[in-house]
């Protein structure tokens, strides 16, 4: 063999071994890269990243503060945008699955480029979330999670939503006061952060009105379809509330579990029931149940009466619920800071969102503590009547 045909051989077995050997680095695992920092946006446009269920069991709390966001977005754009550059909202769908919450962060720091995400809706992806977030220096405003343990990741962490160490406390003495509740029975779903988080808060501000009785204390799992058992031990309590501090999904199958058995006490919970959902699923088993919002259109600000009306025109009459206006809030919150801080630099306009006070939102009054956890105001709570959520009581929070 030529020396010539020989090199040219060697030359072909040296390339198939390196393709080879390429192909082989490509397919092993590798652990995810950490996030580059944040810095402020070059060219004509502010990407605001969401984060939130697109699709699944948790979809119902996340397109509304997807079609809230872009509200926001569109107004601001349309009256020039934040110092000439126009705001961007870059969606993705985390499914409502931790793991894919926390790719998406990766995905929206790293490929996309926001300086600041709005979400997730749910407790438990936002305290995923937000660990990425923080190392890579971009703000992570939750317009959902109302549950303990978020801000406290570190500074550049918030959340527009009335928290539920606020608006239990408040719930639980228009309870006392005013519809003279005595007795409640506590449900839990102990697979779910947001559950988990509720009704501890509801025991520990229970525990300083001295009327109220916890008569039971039950725990379900995310998922469950027979509750029969649990709704069997509450009924021999007979409670004058059952709190479920689950989603809307189980808190229809619990009620409907109940009336069977002829409980007649109706259901309280957060957030997480406010749903059409929760009435879908549940019928006439869910007439009287009650949600704990930080939004409702009735008895509405001029501010929020401009958002309705906007709203309505732009989705078929339709009105608002409480993720949209959390949303569209939350877009404006983040345009606010950048505006005061004449930067959109995360660095720099975290500092300015962090000292908001007074904040005329759609969804209420905003004044950030010093913990960077909001103060809102009023508390809604609404219950259901004739098949549809309605306005209980406003309930006003103090604002210092």
């Amino acid at each position: 063999m030529s020396f010539k045909k020989m090199s040219a051989l060697l030359l072909v077995a040296m390339l198939a071994v390196g393709a080879f050997g390429c192909k082989k680095k490509e397919e092993a695992p590798k652990e995810a890269a950490a996030p580059a920092p944040a810095a402020a946006p070059a060219g004509n446009t502010i990407k605001i990243g969401f984060l939130g269920a697109l699709t699944g069991d948790v979809a119902m709390f996340g397109k509304p503060t997807l079609d809230g966001m872009k509200m926001a977005a569109d107004e601001i754009n349309a009256a020039g945008g934040v110092a000439g550059k126009k705001i961007e909202v870059v969606e993705a769908d985390d499914r409502g699955d931790k793991q894919e919450g926390a790719s998406v962060t990766q995905k929206l720091i790293s490929r996309d480029g926001v300086v600041a995400i709005v979400g997730d809706p749910t407790t438990g992806i936002t305290k995923v979330a937000a660990p990425i977030a923080q190392k890579a220096g971009v703000v992570l405003l939750s317009a959902g999670a109302t549950g303990p343990g978020v801000v406290e990741i570190g500074d550049f962490i918030f959340r527009d939503t009335l928290l539920d160490s606020i608006a239990i406390p408040a719930c639980i003495e228009y309870f006392a006061k005013d519809l003279k509740f005595k007795k409640v029975a506590i449900v839990t779903s102990d697979n779910n952060d947001y559950s988990v988080g509720l009704s501890q808060t509801f025991r520990d501000a229970a525990a300083k009105v001295p009327s109220i009785k916890i008569v039971a204390d039950e725990k379900v799992k995310d998922g469950d379809k027979d509750f029969s058992a649990q709704i069997t031990n509450i009924k021999a309590k007979k409670p004058d509330v059952i709190l479920f501090s689950g989603y809307y999904t189980e808190g229809a199958l619990i009620m409907k579990e109940a009336r069977k058995q002829g409980l007649k006490s109706p259901m309280f919970g957060g957030d997480g029931l406010f749903s059409p959902k929760f009435i879908e699923l549940g019928g006439t088993a869910v007439e009287g149940s009650m949600s704990a919002l930080g939004f409702s259109p009735e008895q509405a600000t001029p501010e929020t009466e401009k958002f309705i009306a906007a709203f309505k025109a732009k989705h078929n009459g339709e009105l608002p619920g409480l993720f949209d206006a959390q949303g569209y809030d939350a877009v404006m919150l983040l345009a606010d800071s950048m505006k005061r801080a004449n930067s959109a630099d995360p660095k720099v306009f975290k500092d300015a969102l962090a000292k908001t006070k007074m904040f005329a939102g759609v969804s209420g009054t905003i004044s950030m503590q010093a913990s960077r956890e909001p103060i809102k105001s009023p508390l809604s709570l609404l219950y259901v009547k004739d098949g549809k959520f309605v306005l209980k009581a406003k309930v006003p929070v103090k604002m210092d």
